[in-house]
């Protein structure tokens, strides 16, 4: 359960299904309700099989390129911190999808492979913090707790993409920035703390110089 409380808000975060709303609604706005609600349940179904594959496949990842843990918690950190200053400054991030990809996916007939469940909900950021998260998931338990969070943000970011048109109704884009502010400031901080770690990971030396 404490697991569960630290890997579910550091997903849902960066995951950020408020951020999708407008996107989603740009990009099926021809579309009938049906239609929009099939396209979110199969870009949710496509995002929570990614970030699964992560987290099942992340020890293999990092034997297979040969990265350390420190490094990947420092690189990720900067990615996610990037993420979170672009949700703080109301921005979408270019590591979820460019103007370009929004326009594109504008024009397709099913955009629910691409642009929305990849990258918008299952980015480079939201597939970072699994692997992250991997290696802090020492027990069978942490680890189910880690696949739980998976498919909980998931499961709430099908909800708020199904109901995409009336939660832009009652926030409007200003109520949607704000909440996408406050979620980037709590993603800035975890992805500082990342960084942290991994350098004290990296230079044990630093610990004791602080201390």
């Amino acid at each position: 359960m404490n697991f569960f409380l630290v890997a579910f808000p550091a997903i849902f975060t960066i995951v950020n299904p408020l951020g999708a709303v407008g996107p989603f609604l740009g990009m099926t706005a021809r579309d009938t309700s049906d239609k929009r609600n099939s396209a979110a349940q199969r870009a949710c179904l496509l995002a929570t099989g990614v970030l699964l594959v992560c987290a099942m496949a992340g020890q293999f990842f990092f034997q297979f390129f040969g990265f350390t843990m420190p490094a990947l918690k420092i690189a990720g950190g900067l990615l996610l911190f990037l993420v979170g200053m672009d949700m703080i400054n109301a921005r979408t991030s270019g590591t979820k999808a460019t103007d370009e990809e929004q326009q594109e996916g504008n024009l397709k007939e099913d955009i629910a492979i691409f642009p929305l469940g990849i990258p918008l909900l299952s980015g480079p950021g939201s597939m970072v913090t699994v692997f992250i998260l991997v290696e802090k998931a020492h027990t069978h338990l942490e680890q189910v707790a880690l696949y739980f969070s998976i498919a909980a943000t998931m499961v709430v970011s099908l909800i708020v993409l199904r109901q995409a048109g009336r939660i832009a109704r009652v926030l409007g884009a200003t109520g949607i920035n704000v909440m996408s502010r406050m979620m980037g400031l709590v993603l800035a901080a975890l992805a500082i703390q990342f960084i942290l770690n991994g350098l004290l990971e990296a230079l044990p030396g630093l610990k004791g110089a602080g201390g």
